[in-house]
């Protein structure tokens, strides 16, 4: 070492690319277990109001929880919502059409209270027969996608949500997990698709307003360092 240089004490500094791969990589972690509860809190209030109803009927066996819901119903909804809600903001990032309409947490929690103001409806409300409840759960949940999204990546990903949920809620209850009473489509609820298209659109504004925060974050420390 030449004369008069002397070697700087402490830890080496990361560069730039490993602070802001290790910054995403923790966020990401964090947005995954914030949407995860926000799931499992959802499931547990929204099946609660089907089970009051006796929509849905669990065995006595599995019965495990004080809000009268299988104990396998919250997690499985926690994790559907977090692979949902990160699902949103990176197929956004990768067409590059960033979602910018009606970016603020007040629209998100109407979005949430338009959703469970629908499920609600599903449980609460009577028609003559259910053609008429299936036709108006999916203009309410059309409406909640207009109303809080506009994007076609939304309706894309809603639409695909939908399908795949409702085709496992088949199986479980094609295998005896549980059953839907007066079911009319398949084995469930001609309206259950609806549900699981209003739910992808309100897990994905979640998501997409907490990746949103999230750059906020990064930038600010990007721009201090």
């Amino acid at each position: 070492m030449a004369e008069g240089e002397t070697e700087s004490p402490g830890p080496k500094k990361h560069g730039p690319y490993i602070s802001s791969v290790t910054s995403w990589s923790v966020n990401l972690m964090i947005r995954g277990v914030v949407l995860f509860f926000i799931g499992v809190f959802l499931a547990l209030v929204l099946n609660l109001l089907q089970i009051q109803r006796n929509v849905t009927l669990f065995p006595p066996d599995v019965i495990a929880s004080i809000f009268s819901s299988a104990w396998w119903v919250p997690p499985c909804c926690g994790t559907a919502s977090a692979v949902i809600g990160l699902l949103y903001p990176c197929i956004d990032r990768h067409l590059g059409e960033p979602h910018k309409f009606k970016r603020e947490w007040s629209s998100v929690m109407r979005c949430v209270a338009v959703f469970v103001g629908i499920n609600h409806a599903s449980a609460k409300v009577d028609f003559d027969n259910n053609i008429q409840l299936s036709l108006t759960l999916a203009a309410l949940s059309i409406g909640l996608w207009w109303t809080f999204d506009r994007s076609r990546t939304g309706f894309g990903l809603g639409v695909g949500i939908a399908f795949l949920a409702t085709l496992v809620t088949q199986l479980l209850v094609y295998n005896g997990v549980y059953q839907y009473t007066s079911p009319d489509f398949l084995y469930v609820r001609s309206w259950l698709p609806c549900i699981f298209f209003a739910g992808g659109i309100t897990m994905g504004n979640i998501g997409r307003q907490l990746a949103m925060y999230e750059c906020k974050v990064i930038a600010e420390k990007s721009h201090q360092e």
